[in-house]
């Protein structure tokens, strides 16, 4: 699916499809083409249309710099990282975008709340966007703050398993679980910012871009900041873990300390056993008439002792 952005006299209208560019004014008009889920055909009358050859999904997910941000004649190409927060997987999906005087290009392959929440600021204030690069900028400035708002999210998520930690009805594997769950999306939001990060900076020293850049300082001061917060998020998890590895720790000390105390208890009374039944026959005892009474009584007095000891050394 393909929605242009036709923009004449302050005036905004939205045209789906590309059949009704004729001539170079129709080109001119159009200040954003966004494509969602695009076919081959689609792409490849683009590319007819305004000579651009569109990076494949799989060249746009490449990590190198070179691959997240280039330029070329007229126009600069952006591979750029959303985050798509799901429960089960968080997701960085990536989105192309190509800026080529005043018009924007985006390719896409997901829904994603960023574009929707700009299409709604775009189609309620035309006036504020004269160009694809403005539109481009507002675009990554809402992605910013729904990143932002995530890692909001997941501060107080990180509060509340700190908690949890100390809390004996909590299954162990739960909080750990939850905890492998935060660092994902910690680490997602991440790679999500530093992507943003070096993205800005190549274009904040792109000479193609004569619009006002006073927006890519702000949205670079901003990204700093939330990486701030999300390394000093790895620094909570990393510190929750040995918390919760030491109470781990400690309880499996309660459950040794009790095994022990127990073979302890039981290891005189069983070697008073196995002495009185090897039934040699040069033992006394066997023949005497209060000997079962005798090794019984022995038995409970080697188990009961090392019970006063442990006691009174405040051991039990």
């Amino acid at each position: 699916m393909i929605n242009c952005y036709i923009k004449k006299n302050n005036r905004l209208t939205v045209v789906e499809g590309i059949d009704f560019i004729k001539s170079e004014d129709d080109k001119k008009s159009v200040i954003w083409i966004d494509m969602l889920f695009p076919t081959g055909t689609e792409v490849k009358q683009l590319e007819a249309l305004f000579n651009i050859e569109f990076p494949t999904k799989q060249e746009s997910e490449e990590i190198e710099l070179s691959s997240r941000y280039w330029e070329e004649k007229d126009r600069i190409e952006i591979n750029s990282y959303f985050l798509i927060n799901d429960p089960s997987e968080p997701v960085n999906e990536t989105v192309s975008f190509i800026i080529q005087g005043g018009l924007l290009i985006s390719i896409r392959y997901k829904e994603l709340a960023s574009f929707n929440a700009s299409i709604k600021k775009l189609l309620a204030s035309p006036r504020e966007y004269d160009t694809g690069y403005s539109i481009f900028s507002q675009i990554i400035d809402i992605r910013i703050d729904a990143d932002a708002d995530i890692i909001e999210d997941l501060n107080k998520d990180i509060a509340s398993i700190r908690k949890q930690a100390f809390n004996d009805d909590i299954d162990n594997e739960d909080l750990l679980e939850q905890m492998s769950i935060f660092e994902n999306l910690n680490m997602k939001i991440r790679e999500n910012l530093i992507d943003k990060q070096r993205i800005l900076n190549s274009l904040l020293k792109s000479q193609k871009i004569q619009d006002n850049k006073e927006d890519l300082p702000i949205m670079l001061k901003d990204i700093r900041s939330l990486i701030d917060h999300v390394n000093f998020n790895f620094e909570r998890l990393d510190y929750l873990q040995n918390i919760f590895v030491g109470l781990l720790s400690v309880e499996q000390n309660k459950v040794i300390k009790i095994f022990t105390i127990v073979n302890v208890i039981f290891l005189p009374p069983t070697l008073v056993a196995s002495i009185y039944g090897m039934n040699f026959a040069a033992m006394p005892e066997l023949e005497w008439e209060y000997g079962y009474l005798f090794s019984v009584a022995f038995m409970v007095l080697s188990a009961v002792t090392p019970l006063i000891i442990f006691r009174r050394k405040g051991w039990i």
